[in-house]
């Protein structure tokens, strides 16, 4: 069995491998999702090229390890053949015991890995279900390509977008009664049957 990913299309969309041509527009529309401060953008180009080219080597060294295709692809607009975003998928290390709604972890303090999913659209181009639609195409791929069991995503108590993104996609969405970690503190769960 490949771990590596096709191109996927969905009706209004296109997720691919990420392509060094992509640099210039990558870093532009990840800098507004991410709402990086305007005046360290210019200092942080290096950073994103370094990031992009790793990516596009992670995809292809994974898939030749036979690996799960952790990374980032972009999400490309049909209509005007533009990047808009990304999405993708990532080990996702957290104390799932400690959320109300993971049994088989309740109670414990260790951390554990599940198999995370994330997005990031340009905020031109919010609003308008590109991330549902982006996440939902990948979620259908690689359930059908993995015969994954589950898959999660993260986000903060007051990214409402996210976590209306997490309800669209199906998922439970679990809060956290601890302080910490921070990065933990709304978790989507979506189980998938046999």
């Amino acid at each position: 069995m490949s771990t590596s990913l096709p191109v996927i299309e969905s009706e209004r969309l296109i997720v691919r491998p990420f392509v060094l041509e992509d640099l210039d527009v990558a870093h532009q529309v990840l800098s507004d999702a991410w709402d990086e401060p305007m005046d360290e953008r210019q200092s942080r180009l290096p950073d994103r090229e370094r990031w992009l080219r790793w990516s596009i080597a992670n995809e292809i060294a994974l898939a030749e390890l036979y690996q799960p295709p952790y990374g980032d692809r972009a999400v490309v607009l049909k209509s005007e053949n533009r990047l808009v975003g990304s999405v993708g998928l990532v080990p996702s290390i957290g104390p799932f015991g400690q959320l109300p709604g993971f049994p088989e972890y309740r109670g414990s303090r260790r951390w554990f890995a599940e198999f995370g999913l994330y997005w990031a659209v340009d905020p031109a181009y919010q609003g308008r279900g590109i991330a549902t639609e982006a996440a939902t195409a990948l979620i259908e791929r690689i359930v059908d390509q993995f015969r994954l069991g589950r898959i999660i995503a993260t986000t903060s108590f007051d990214n409402l977008r996210s976590q209306a993104v997490m309800g669209k996609l199906g998922m439970e969405i679990l809060r956290n009664p601890e302080p910490e970690p921070a990065f933990f503190q709304v978790v989507g769960v979506r189980e998938f049957g046999p």
